[in-house]
């Protein structure tokens, strides 16, 4: 599915191809932080399937626990999170944020990763398969 996006301001956009059976929920703690929400919704996609348009994004390393480098993009100017990567690596994966796609009401997520850290008074969501972590 071919998706594009944008920043708030409107700075920064960009266009994609996804598989829309990949989107998922993630509840880890750096996603709650990052978002200043409950969680992130993001769609994956390949580096080689993600085109800039317009603007170049800010990039934050965020260390995780585990020692690897997660490359955050944001707008430097209204702060919209975009995406995030790994540092460095062939066909790097974009988790592509759905808040700032044009599709996202088409979007729904799959399944739910690191839902031991979701928060206690989220409900369950019917047809979202959650990890067991």
């Amino acid at each position: 599915m071919k998706v594009d996006g944008s920043c708030h301001c409107g700075a920064i956009a960009f266009e994609a191809e996804i598989d829309p059976e990949r989107v998922r929920i993630c509840h880890c703690t750096d996603c709650q932080k990052l978002s200043g929400t409950a969680f992130r919704i993001v769609a994956p996609c390949s580096e080689r399937d993600f085109r800039l348009l317009r603007g170049e994004p800010k990039i934050y390393v965020k260390t995780a626990e585990s020692g690897a480098r997660r490359l955050q993009a944001f707008c430097a100017d209204c702060g919209s999170p975009l995406y995030a990567t790994s540092e460095d690596g062939p066909d790097r994966t974009f988790g592509l944020r759905i808040g700032v796609l044009t599709q996202r009401a088409q979007l729904e997520p799959r399944r739910q990763f690191w839902h031991r850290s979701a928060m206690p008074w989220m409900p369950d969501l019917p047809g979202v398969v959650a990890d067991t972590q």
